[in-house]
């Protein structure tokens, strides 16, 4: 028998923590974060990270596991998201794995084999090196040479990505996005309901735009420069994520505080949109589409449990 597992995706700014929440307490759940910010101690505004009030006593995996300055990527996320699916089924609960890392549910709801792609610390330093150097546009370029399909999908800021395809094809001589197309049709070792929740664009763009604004006046500036402080950099994929790489161009003078807000927000929106993309891409997905059901918390909350119900998933949790 499959294990169940619950996916609850989309777009950043689309509500997703808050309706994971009201899904854990209805059906028994545990949640498992499938952010690749969230796992790092010290980066909470930022990342956008949960708080334990917000938890509502909901047991959460996969945040705060790590310093910034540790290794975190696709095959960490598969093993310790795998090991806490077993946990949580261990004690007779529901793990529902929630966060808008596309690639990172993929590896885990198919078990993608990464066997091939061993890691090469000292390459990847090297390309770490070059980023500094040379910029996120010389890198994009070399995967481009490469796997023309990933650098497609892959868009020059998101080093971590490009970084991990330039590896994977370092270490096998094969394209990872050919690799993945194999392994994207494997299937799935789990039961599952793959929820991705969305809004109409322009109502995700604004919502992004006022979340940043938030996050500036709860003190991300200040959490930026006690990250500096304590020696982290701009050569740390973790200090490459969105809202901390721009803020750190400004602390070194580079941009202006104006500029670093507009680029804030600007690839915030930018990288909504991708999400959408691969979310599009991947089988057996349920959309649920808030305009639909007029952004009326307790009928999406009603819906995903009326989903859950059809496919069976939750009866056979203590088996």
């Amino acid at each position: 028998m499959k294990k169940p597992i619950i996916i609850l995706t989309g777009p950043t700014g689309v509500g997703k923590t808050k309706l994971s929440i009201a899904l854990a307490k209805k059906i028994n759940g545990s949640i498992i974060s499938a952010d690749s910010m969230q796992v790092y101690r010290y980066m909470d505004i930022g990342s956008a990270k949960i708080t334990k009030e917000e938890m509502e006593g909901v047991d959460h995996y996969l945040i705060d596991i790590l310093d910034p300055d540790e290794e975190f990527h696709v095959v960490s996320f598969q093993q310790k998201a795998k090991e806490a699916v077993d946990l949580i089924l261990s004690q007779g609960k529901l793990p529902i794995v929630v966060g808008g890392t596309g690639f990172y549910i993929q590896a885990l709801l198919y078990d993608i084999d990464f066997s091939q792609g061993n890691m090469d610390k000292d390459y990847r330093q090297s390309l770490e090196l070059l980023v500094q150097e040379k910029g996120e546009g010389f890198l994009h370029q070399m995967l481009a040479d490469v796997d023309p399909l990933s650098a497609h999908e892959i868009h020059e800021h998101n080093v971590k990505k490009v970084i991990r395809a330039l590896e994977y094809f370092q270490s096998t001589k094969t394209p990872i996005s050919q690799h993945n197309r194999t392994e994207r049709q494997k299937d799935s070792p789990y039961q599952f309901a793959y929820f991705v929740l969305t809004d109409e664009r322009e109502t995700l763009y604004q919502n992004i735009d006022l979340r940043v604004d938030q996050m500036l006046n709860a003190g991300l500036l200040d959490e930026v420069k006690a990250l500096q402080q304590k020696g982290y950099h701009r050569g740390m994929v973790s200090m490459q994520g969105l809202g901390y790489k721009e803020l750190l161009d400004f602390l070194h003078g580079e941009i202006n505080y104006d500029e670093a807000v507009y680029r804030i927000k600007r690839d915030t929106r930018h990288f909504a949109k991708r999400q959408l993309t691969w979310f599009k891409r991947e089988r057996q997905v349920i959309w649920v589409d808030k305009q639909q059901f007029s952004h009326q918390d307790e009928a999406i909350l009603n819906e995903l449990l009326e989903q859950l119900l059809e496919k069976g998933i939750g009866t056979n949790v203590n088996q």
